[in-house]
Order: structure tokens, then C-alpha cells, then sequence
């Protein structure tokens, strides 16, 4: 092989690497440990992990969710009474 290709395909290669998933790194990590039990330990990690980073985000806080749905109420409040002085049939 060329040398000038080695030089420029390996930074290339380490920027592929690098720029892999994270979770797939992981899982790599744990698919290579010996003892059965810190194999599945490492699993259980990475489940945890990955379903706290798929949790969704804490509600609102209960007062500004009251006030959201108290200002959508007086909006259709207002929409209502436009449509009510709409003449029908004039």
C-alpha cells in the first residue's frame, strides 16, 4: 500500500470509530467481560441507564399546567362567543 493513503485512511478510520453510538460501545464493553455475573451485572447497568435516558422529562409544574388550560378555556370562551354573533341563515 501507498503510505500517503495509510496516513490519510487512518484519521479517517479513528473519526469512524469515534463517531460510533455510544450505547453500541457499551454493549461491546459488557459482551467482552469473562465472569457470567459481571457480564449480566454490566447488561443490567446499561438497561437502567438506557431506560432513565428514555424516561420523559418531569411534568410541568401543577400551577403552570392550571394556568395553560385556564387561558385555552377563555380562548375558546372568546372564539365561542364570535361564533355565536355569526348570523346563520340572514
Amino acid at each position: 500500500m501507498d503510505s500517503t493513503f495509510v496516513k490519510f485512511a487512518s484519521p479517517a478510520l479513528v473519526a469512524l470509530a469515534i463517531s460510533a453510538a455510544p450505547a453500541a460501545a457499551l454493549e461491546q464493553n459488557c459482551r467482552f467481560i469473562q465472569a457470567k455475573a459481571d457480564r449480566e451485572a454490566c447488561y443490567k447497568q446499561q438497561e437502567e441507564e438506557l431506560a432513565a435516558r428514555r424516561k420523559p422529562a418531569a411534568p410541568a409544574d401543577k400551577s403552570s399546567t392550571l394556568q395553560s388550560l385556564q387561558q385555552m378555556r377563555q380562548d375558546d370562551d372568546a372564539v365561542y362567543r364570535s361564533i355565536s354573533n355569526i348570523c346563520r341563515g340572514c
